[in-house]
C-alpha cells in the first residue's frame, strides 16, 4: 500500500537534538539489516519501471529505418526524430526531480512512468513526421522523470556495503530493457509493423504504474523531511523481512538525519557541491553523447550505409545491447572492490581506443559491427555507474533534484548527438562520426579522474 507520508505523521522541528537523534538512529538501523527479499521486492518494481523506460527510449530506433522510407525522412529530419524525445526528457527530469524532494519518490515516479506508457500508446496514431515528433516530445517527459528518480529511490534503500553491487543489478535492467527494444525491434517489426514496438511499451507500463504505486517510500526521504513515525513503520518493515544484522560500515552520521531542509538547485554549484557537480555533469554528458547516438542512429547506419537488408540491419544494432549487458553484469560485481572512479576511467580510456580505430576502418562492415559494439559495451558500462555515483554524492534533500539536473547533461547530449551525426555523416563521412566519438571518450577519461570515491560509505558520510 502507500505510505501515509502527511506532515503530521511524526513530524519533528529540525531543531529538536531528539529528532535529529531519533532521525540517526533510523539510518543506523536502516544500515544493520543486510539485502532481503523486501529489498528485492522494491528493487524488482522499481526495475520493472526502469525496462519499460528503457524500452520506450529506444523503440524509435527500430522503427526509424521503416519510417524513414515510408514517410520519406531526410537525414536531418531523422535527427530531430531522435532527438524529440530527449528534450521532453530533458524537461522530465527536472520537472520530476523537483516533485520527488517535494512530495516523494514513489508517487513521483509512479506519475513519470505513467506519463511514458501511456504517450508510447498515443504514438501508435502518429500519421506522419510532425505528429510523431510531438508524441515523442511529450513522452520524453515521462521516460526523463522516471529514471533520476528511481535511482535516487534505489540508492536511498541501499546500505553502504554492497551498494554497488546491489544498485548495478537493478541498474541492467535498463540495458536488458534496449537489448529487449532491440531485440523485438529486429524479429517483429519487419512481421507487424513500426506500432507494436510503441504498443508493447505502453500496455505493461501502465500495470508497472499501479505497481510503483504500492512501494512503501524512501525511509530515508521521510527522516529527512522530518516524518520519523512513518519511517519507523518501514523500518521495522525492512527488519522483519530478516533475522540477520550486521554493524553499520561507517561512523554514524547524525548532522543530516531527521534535518528537513527546502531544496534549491542552485545549492548544487555552492562551494560544498560545485565541483563534484561539474564532475558529474561532464561525465553524464560524455558518456550518453557516445552511446545514445550510436543506439539510435546505428540500425539507420546498417542499412542506409552500409547496405544490410532490414532484417540485418536491426539484428547487427542490437548486438550493442547484448556487449552493455555483459560488460555490466562483470561490473557489478566487481565495483565495489575497484571502485566507482577506477572503473569510470578505465572504461572511458578503453572506449576512446576503440572508437579511434574504428574512424580509420570505417569502411568495412563487419569492422564496424565489432568495434562499435565493442565501444559502445564499454561506454555504456559507464551509464552505469554514473547513476550509481550521482546519488551517493548528494545529501537526502538535494539527491532527487541533483540527480535530475545531472540526467538533463544526458538529455542535452543526446539531443545535440543524434542530429550532429546526421550532420557529420551527410558533409563529412562516417568516419568523422568515430574521430568526434574517441575524442568524448578522452574527455570522459579525464573528467573520471576528478571523482570523489564512495565506495562502502553510507550516504549520510558522503554528503556530510
Amino acid at each position: 500500500m502507500v505510505q501515509d507520508v502527511s506532515a503530521s505523521d511524526g513530524a519533528l522541528s529540525a531543531t529538536e537534538p531528539e529528532g535529529r537523534d531519533a532521525g540517526a538512529a533510523l539510518v543506523a538501523r536502516l544500515e544493520a539489516v543486510p539485502f532481503s527479499r523486501w529489498h528485492m521486492r522494491a528493487r524488482i518494481v522499481m526495475g520493472s519501471a526502469t525496462f519499460f523506460d528503457a524500452f520506450d527510449a529506444l523503440s524509435l530506433a527500430f522503427v526509424l529505418p521503416i519510417l524513414s522510407r515510408l514517410w520519406h525522412l531526410s537525414a536531418a529530419e531523422i535527427g530531430y526524430l531522435i532527438s524529440a524525445s530527449y528534450i521532453g526528457q530533458l524537461a522530465g527530469a527536472l520537472i520530476f526531480g523537483q516533485l520527488a524532494e517535494k512530495f516523494g519518490r514513489v508517487r513521483s515516479a509512479a506519475a513519470a512512468v505513467a506519463i511514458m506508457s501511456v504517450m508510447s500508446l498515443v504514438c501508435i496514431l502518429a500519421a506522419n513526421f510532425a505528429s510523431l515528433f510531438l508524441c515523442r516530445l511529450v513522452q520524453g517527459i515521462g521516460v526523463g522523470g522516471e529514471m533520476p528518480v528511481a535511482a535516487a529511490y534505489v540508492s536511498e534503500l541501499s546500505r553502504a556495503q554492497g551498494r554497488g553491487r546491489f544498485f548495478l543489478l537493478y541498474e541492467m535492467i535498463f540495458p536488458v530493457g534496449l537489448m529487449m527494444a532491440g531485440q523485438t525491434g529486429a524479429w517483429i517489426v519487419p512481421l507487424y509493423g513500426w506500432q507494436i514496438m510503441f504498443l508493447i511499451g505502453g500496455i505493461p507500463g501502465l500495470v508497472i504504474c499501479l505497481l510503483v504505486l504500492r512501494l512503501p517510500e524512501s525511509p530515508r526521504w521521510l527522516i529527512a523531511h522530518g516524518r520519523l513515525a512513518a519511517a519507523e513503520r518501514i523500518v521495522e518493515e525492512v527488519e522483519a523481512s530478516t533475522p540477520e544484522r550486521r554493524p553499520p560500515a561507517t561512523r554514524l552520521v547524525r548532522a543530516l538525519a531527521a534535518e528537513p531542509q527546502e531544496s534549491r538547485w542552485r545549492e548544487l554549484l555552492s562551494p560544498v557541491f560545485r565541483r563534484r557537480t561539474l564532475v558529474v555533469w561532464a561525465l553524464w554528458a560524455t558518456a550518453f553523447l557516445i552511446t545514445n547516438s550510436l543506439n539510435n542512429w546505428m540500425p539507420t547506419l546498417y542499412r542506409d550505409v552500409y547496405g544490410l537488408a532490414l532484417p540485418q540491419a536491426l539484428r547487427a544494432a542490437s548486438l550493442t545491447n547484448v556487449a552493455q549487458v555483459a560488460v555490466l553484469l562483470v561490473c557489478a560485481f566487481v565495483i565495489d572492490r575497484i571502485g566507482r572512479r577506477n572503473w569510470m576511467v578505465a572504461a572511458f580510456a578503453l572506449g576512446a581506443v576503440l572508437l579511434g580505430v574504428l574512424s580509420v576502418t570505417a569502411d568495412g562492415v563487419a569492422e564496424v559491427m565489432v568495434l562499435a559494439t565493442l565501444s559502445y559495451g564499454v561506454i555504456g558500462s559507464c551509464n552505469a555507474v554514473v547513476y550509481l555515483y550521482t546519488p551517493e554524492i548528494y545529501p537526502t534533500r538535494l539527491r532527487a533534484i541533483g540527480t535530475g539536473l545531472a540526467t538533463s547533461w544526458l538529455r542535452l547530449a543526446s539531443a545535440v548527438g543524434p542530429t550532429l551525426v546526421g550532420f557529420l555523416v551527410t558533409e563529412g563521412g562516417i568516419a568523422l562520426v568515430f574521430t568526434l566519438f574517441g575524442g568524448v571518450g578522452i574527455l570522459g577519461a579525464l573528467a573520471a579522474t576528478q571523482m570523489i570515491e564512495t565506495r562502502g560509505r553510507q550516504l549520510e558520510e558522503i554528503a556530510a
